[in-house]
C-alpha cells in the first residue's frame, strides 16, 4: 500500500508543476519542487533551490504568452523517501514575438519526500522533437 501512496504523491507533484504551467500560477508550480532543488533545462550548469527556480521560470515565462503543457509520468523507482523516474511533455506555445512552437521533450526526475511530501528534487529536461510553425 505504501508504494502506491508513494506513487500518488509523485502523480501529485508532477500535477501541480503541470497545472503551475498552464494556469501561470508560480505559488502552484513552485509546490512541485522541493526547497534545495536542481533544474538543468538548457543550460549545463543547474538552477539551484527553489526561490532562484521560480526566479529564473518567472522570468522565462514572460516570453510565452500562451503555452499548454501535457505531461505522462513514465517509470518511478521508489526507495524509502527518495525516488527517480521520467516523464514525457508535449507542448503547445505562443512566443511574445509571434511564433508558434511545439515541443515534446523529457525529463529525468529526483523525487524527495520531506514531510509526508513528495517533491521534484532535480529535474533534467531533454527536448525529443521540437517544430516551429511560425509563418
Amino acid at each position: 500500500m505504501r508504494h502506491a501512496e508513494d506513487l500518488a504523491g509523485i502523480n501529485a507533484a508532477l500535477a501541480c508543476y503541470v497545472d503551475g504551467v498552464n494556469q501561470r500560477d508560480a505559488a502552484l508550480w513552485a509546490s512541485s519542487w522541493d526547497e534545495e532543488a536542481e533544474w538543468r533545462l538548457f543550460d549545463p550548469e543547474p538552477v539551484r533551490g527553489r526561490e532562484a527556480i521560480v526566479a529564473a521560470w518567472t522570468a522565462a515565462m514572460a516570453d510565452f504568452p500562451f503555452v499548454v503543457m501535457h505531461a505522462t509520468q513514465g517509470q518511478v523507482l521508489v526507495e524509502g523517501d527518495e525516488a527517480q523516474g521520467r516523464s514525457y511533455t508535449s507542448e503547445v506555445a505562443e512566443t511574445a514575438d509571434g511564433r508558434h512552437l511545439r515541443v515534446w521533450g523529457c525529463y529525468v526526475d529526483r523525487y524527495r519526500k520531506r514531510n509526508g511530501v513528495w517533491r521534484f528534487s532535480s529535474r533534467t529536461f531533454s527536448i525529443l522533437k521540437s517544430e516551429d510553425h511560425s509563418s
